[in-house]
């Protein structure tokens, strides 16, 4: 006899086959806690959340490169030293054309280009600079394509820094100095809607007209960009291209027997990588109003890559939670740790160790100058237990736990035999 199907049974059927699947239950939660966010933030610090919306904000940068660098190697598995290049190439884009910058330059005029053109310039331009890096790389794998990417990540500065004042080709980026005073988005005059004027905060004004920009805003359209990479990054894997970039990554080899352009699927990869951190440059531009060449160094390139490897290489979702917690990590709790020591310290009664004498500098200055030995025990520890990533794909999981497909089937047959 069947049962009869009652209205309450519908929600938790839905919840069960909801969270019954690994990556959509981490989409899910992701989603909540980003939409609740600033009513959490603003009920955490009484009313005065607007830093931590910002910050949230800025952490979205990292994941939108993190995502980027996940194409290049997490499904291609091309080894990619010099991926914040391409993020200094978006910024600068943004800052050129979108600031008073050109008006010294040998052009001798302005440009102030709308946002919303800008990202789309930004992107192309730095896919653009994905094949030139790529195309004299094609031959190149492993250890020698990490050599040549590294370098590739420390000429871009270099050059940002020597086309300033002072360059025989004339001030194009601001050298040392960098670009300041670049334009905050704006929406389309004809865009109008409940955002303007309106007294919710969840809302704002949405218009970007403050100089240094409103925080919700921002946050909100950090979302938008995060919902649109994402979907984009999760359709090219699931595309033949995203086959042919796992097949690349498998057997380069094997993958040219049978058929595969892997020129061209290289190129793509390397392309397509640029262009999310050329689109992440854009916004870090216009939230900042201010690039440079101090914040594209090789230490950025190698965070993001943590991130990439923490999170799980090949599955989107993960790296988006390894985006978050390396940031958390390293811009919320080793900057706050010295503090929280100190004052730990003085509640149980140990406040003589926050006191300098000799040879110690007091706990405080101590915990801070050990930020980084802190980051790198946190990182060992998570590798040894979880070598595989956090959230790996399955692919990935099932090589590292239990071999690879040809040895899994060997066994099989040896067992029948």
């Amino acid at each position: 006899m069947s049962r009869r199907v009652l209205a309450t049974d519908i929600p938790m059927r839905w919840a069960t086959r909801m969270f019954k699947d690994r990556n959509r239950s981490i989409y899910t939660l992701l989603v909540i806690g980003a939409l609740l966010f600033p009513s959490i933030a603003d009920v955490a610090t009484g009313g005065s959340g607007n830093h931590l919306v910002s910050t949230a904000a800025d952490a979205g940068v990292y994941v939108l490169l993190a995502i980027g660098l996940n194409v290049v190697v997490g499904f291609a598995g091309l080894l990619d030293l010099g991926y914040a290049a391409f993020f200094a190439i978006g910024a600068y884009t943004y800052g050129m054309f979108a600031s008073g910058q050109l008006l010294g330059s040998p052009l001798h005029h302005e440009f102030h280009i709308p946002f919303w053109v800008m990202l789309l310039v930004g992107v192309f331009v730095a896919a653009s600079f994905g094949v030139i890096l790529g195309a004299p790389t094609l031959r190149l794998r492993g250890d020698y394509l990490a050599i040549v990417t590294l370098g590739f990540g420390e000429i871009v500065p270099r050059v940002v820094q020597y086309l300033g004042a002072g360059s025989p080709i004339g001030n194009w980026t601001g050298g040392v100095n960098g670009i300041a005073a670049i334009d905050p988005p704006k929406l389309p005059f004809f865009v109008t809607g409940p955002w303007v004027g309106a007294p919710v905060k969840f809302v704002n004004n949405f218009d970007f007209t403050d100089p240094i920009g409103y925080p919700m805003d921002f946050y909100l359209l950090m979302l938008v960009l995060l919902v649109g990479c994402v979907i984009l990054a999760t359709n090219l894997y699931n595309s033949r291209m995203g086959r042919a970039w796992m097949a690349v990554r498998e057997d380069e080899v094997a993958a040219a027997a049978s058929g595969i352009n892997t020129v061209a699927v290289k190129l793509l990869a390397f392309a397509i990588g640029a262009s999310f951190a050329g689109l992440a440059g854009c916004y870090y531009g216009a939230k900042l109003t201010l690039v440079s060449s101090d914040n594209f160094q090789f230490l950025l390139s190698v965070t993001i890559l943590i991130m990439v490897v923490l999170g799980g290489m090949g599955n989107i979702p993960g790296v988006i939670i390894g985006a978050l917690l390396v940031y958390i990590t390293q811009f919320f709790v080793l900057t706050n740790l010295p503090d929280w020591t100190q004052s730990l310290a003085n509640v149980v009664g140990l406040s003589g160790l926050n006191e300098s004498h000799g040879d110690w500098v007091g706990l405080r200055a101590e915990v801070q100058r050990l930020n980084y030995l802190i980051f790198g025990l946190i990182l060992v520890v998570t590798m040894v237990l979880r070598p595989q990533g956090l959230f790996p794909s399955r692919i990935r999981e099932q090589e590292l736990e239990k071999g690879t497909a040809e040895e899994t089937v060997f066994d099989l047959r040896e067992e029948k035999l």
